[in-house]
């Protein structure tokens, strides 16, 4: 179910011809594919103003393939697949789903990726190379959700000049999201520079007692920087999905 036919539906309250206790059954029935394995919400996107996206691990490409078609078929014009394998995307692709499908991301678009229609740039930001995977999911899934996107790489505190030369890009940014793993200081660093709502994100990578990102997770939430939160280790798309959110909060154009 579309827009529009929410409207048809309204205009038959209206006219008196459906009852608005049949309209909440009606939208509440179609809202939901159910695939036996899976409930596929169609409706989030009129909900929430994002249509679902796929979490491919741990699913087989038999069942992504067929999320995939309820969505497209529920009027969804793209799908985002993410921790996407190299094996099933080209499983996929021999399912007859039309995946192009990015490595460095882990993950997969169904569709067209949109025109940037935020008020501003979401900056990913990564303390080094080695953090890389993360930020590559979360600069696709922004770039899906209809973001411009600008990244720094390697960029850690241990050479804290290398994050200073690029402090007109972290002054005119209207979301940052700081990805890092060992102590995770980029943050709080980043958080001392902008203006601008910061987003960190706490990779697995360190040495032992990293604890594959608890310390850095930890270290973030205990940032003495007003204005960074914090999401959950590696979570790229997590923190491009809320990035996003606020690059398109209305009257907040860069």
């Amino acid at each position: 179910m579309d827009a529009s036919d929410l409207e048809a539906l309204a205009r038959a309250v209206a006219m008196g011809t459906m009852t608005p206790e049949q309209l909440v059954e009606r939208v509440h029935l179609e809202s939901v594919a159910d695939l036996g394995y899976a409930q596929v919400d169609t409706g989030r996107g009129m909900r929430t103003g994002v249509s679902e996206v796929i979490y491919g691990a741990g699913k087989t490409a038999s069942q992504i393939a067929g999320i995939v078609r309820a969505m497209l078929d529920a009027g969804q014009q793209r799908v985002l697949i993410t921790r996407l394998d190299a094996d099933k995307a080209h499983e996929l692709e021999r399912l007859g789903c039309d995946v192009t499908y990015y490595g460095d991301a882990r993950a997969g678009v169904v569709g067209e990726l949109p025109e940037p229609d935020g008020n501003g740039t979401i900056l990913v930001i990564t303390a080094g190379t080695s953090d890389q995977p993360v930020a590559e999911e979360a600069a696709l899934t922004a770039r899906f959700l209809g973001n411009r996107v600008e990244c720094v790489s390697d960029a850690g505190v241990a050479g804290i000049h290398r994050l200073l030369r690029h402090g007109e890009q972290i002054a005119r940014a209207q979301v940052i999201i700081a990805i890092a793993g060992m102590e995770g200081a980029l943050a709080s660093v980043v958080g001392g520079l902008a203006a601008c709502p910061v987003i960190a994100v706490p990779t697995s990578v360190g040495y032992g007692a990293n604890m594959g990102g608890l310390a850095t997770l930890l270290a973030m939430v205990n940032s003495c920087a007003s204005g960074v939160s914090v999401v959950n280790v590696d979570n790229g798309f997590g923190a491009a999905y809320q990035a996003s959110l606020i690059n398109h909060l209305p009257g907040k154009e860069a």
